[in-house]
């Protein structure tokens, strides 16, 4: 006689499977799926009926009143494939209570061994060793992240529903099926704007203008206006980071203290400027400091034609000296970074400035603004000099304009005033010698050029020195020999108002 397992064995060759089916009978036990293995003695896990599909399992617990504490059930023997699907059948069909369990063969890792807060602590703490060598002080740059943010079993981009994950398994008295939907076409979208903030957001595109002077510094950056202090508000008004710098002081009791100082500018671009110090533990904090202070220390700089400095200076703060230059319009700002940042915020545009020594942000912003500050109005240099305050500007071809005279004017000097030397306070200017070009020594055509432009090389010169001196082109034999004037351009305007003369004056002879 065949064993009944013989059978099983059998079949499973046959229909090409490897699944066994054991049935216990008396109180209802069925276990279904898996290779097949030697029962056990009967014990309190006989009492459960599971039904396995390798991974998903169908647990069950009949309830029967008969069964008591140390009551077992009565195992049968192993029957043939077809007895055990009828079997299987009946049995499902008399139970009641019914709940799904998911588990999944556990893969020996180190990331199935521990939890993911354990993980991410590995990775963004510091030990306690660690941090007493010195490890770990930039803060915030590793920051747990949940990696399955909005992500929810059973829903995915296919958008099928699963009974028991993403929709009920009974709905009513009928038993819920798998379904498959149309696909969720925001679904990748919406994930995506989810865990958007878990990663670093790209920086804002900011104007080059307004990034700083250069790379990461944060000098040259344009801050806002300065708070405003009680119903006072400040429109119109810019502010400018000048100089910012990490202090570190040493402390007895709390170590390294690290502290933030920054120097801010600010001005409306209509000769209102003021700066502040001020440091803080944050730069935020000490930024915000520093420009309501300079708010609060507002000075007001005179201009020339509300575009440039009334004259020529030369100030000095500790070891740096500053010398400015009064340029023509449309020259621009030509000198220091710190200078040209508080030029736009006073609205000077044009100047030429040097700058001798120390080139601290600080002294150069002492110096320069001193020196404005200290200048004189065009009625004091008449006043002080007792001569007229004149300007000759190239672009009108030195042609002389009187800006302010004296009440009391001086008869005679023994010898002519330096203007330029006034202004600097007797200091002057030491300019770097240039090297002549290579090309003035070693190339013979050079030599060739200069004899050919010799006999005008003074001309420019000359013209500048005729025309502050004789109020035009004329030699100084001009008073005695009037044959010795130049003659005017037909086209020019003075030679058209001189023609206009003459007639008038051939009219009234007649």
């Amino acid at each position: 006689m065949k064993h009944p397992q013989n059978d099983c064995e059998n079949a499973d060759k046959q229909n090409g499977t490897s699944h066994r089916t054991r049935v216990t009978s008396g109180h209802w036990s069925v276990v279904i799926g898996g290779p097949w293995k030697p029962r056990r003695k009967a014990g309190k896990a006989d009492r459960t009926m599971a039904v396995s599909e390798r991974v998903h399992y169908l647990v069950f617990t009949p309830f029967s009143p008969n069964w008591g504490r140390n009551a077992r059930p009565q195992t049968h023997k192993f029957a043939p494939r077809s007895i055990c699907n009828v079997a299987k059948t009946s049995i499902l069909s008399k139970c009641e209570n019914v709940s799904y369990q998911q588990t999944r063969n556990a893969v020996s890792g180190f990331f199935n061994k521990h939890t993911a807060a354990h993980i991410w602590k590995s990775v963004s703490s510091v030990s306690s060793a660690g941090r007493r060598r010195g490890r770990g002080k930039i803060r915030g740059k590793k920051v747990i992240k949940d990696l399955n943010k909005g992500q929810v079993i059973g829903i995915g981009k296919e958008n099928i529903r699963f009974p028991g994950l993403s929709s009920p398994i009974i709905r009513g008295r009928e038993l819920v099926q798998r379904q498959k939907l149309p696909p969720d076409e925001h679904y990748q979208e919406s994930l995506i704007k989810l865990r958007q903030p878990l990663f670093k957001a790209k920086r804002a595109k900011v104007s080059p203008l307004d990034r700083g002077w250069s790379g990461g510094n944060a000098g040259g950056r344009k801050v806002g206006p300065p708070d405003p202090v009680g119903d006072a508000t400040f429109d119109g008004f810019e502010s400018i980071i000048l100089h910012q710098k990490a202090v570190f002081h040493m402390t007895s009791h709390m170590g390294r203290l690290r502290k933030v100082h920054c120097l801010v500018a600010t001005g409306n671009g209509n000769g209102l400027v003021g700066y502040g110090l001020a440091c803080g533990v944050e730069a935020r904090g000490a930024v915000r400091r520093a420009k309501t202070r300079g708010g609060q220390r507002l000075m007001y700089i005179q201009r020339h034609e509300e575009r440039t400095i009334l004259h020529n200076f030369c100030s000095r703060f500790v070891n740096t000296r500053v010398f400015a230059w009064k340029q023509a319009p449309g020259y621009g700002l030509v000198c220091h970074r710190v200078i040209k940042s508080l030029c736009q915020l006073i609205g000077i545009k044009d100047i030429y400035a040097k700058v001798e020594g120390g080139t601290s942000a600080l002294c150069i912003t002492n110096a320069f603004l001193l020196g404005l500050l200290r200048q004189k109005s065009y009625e004091e240099l008449a006043s002080e000099t007792k001569m007229h305050v004149v300007e000759m500007n190239p672009q009108n071809d030195f042609f002389p304009k009187i800006l302010a005279s004296p009440e009391l004017p001086l008869e005679s000097t023994d010898e002519p005033l330096d203007f330029e030397l006034h202004c600097f306070d007797n200091n002057v200017y030491a300019w770097p010698k240039r090297l002549p070009p290579l090309y003035t020594v070693k190339d013979p055509r050079y030599i060739i050029t200069v004899r050919k432009r010799e006999n005008r090389r003074g001309h420019d010169d000359l013209k500048a020195g005729l025309f502050n001196e004789y109020d035009g082109l004329r030699s100084f034999l001009a008073d005695r020999f009037p044959e010795c004037k130049a003659p005017l351009p037909p086209w020019s305007k003075a030679a058209k108002e001189l023609k206009k003369v003459q007639e008038e004056q051939g009219k009234l002879e007649e």
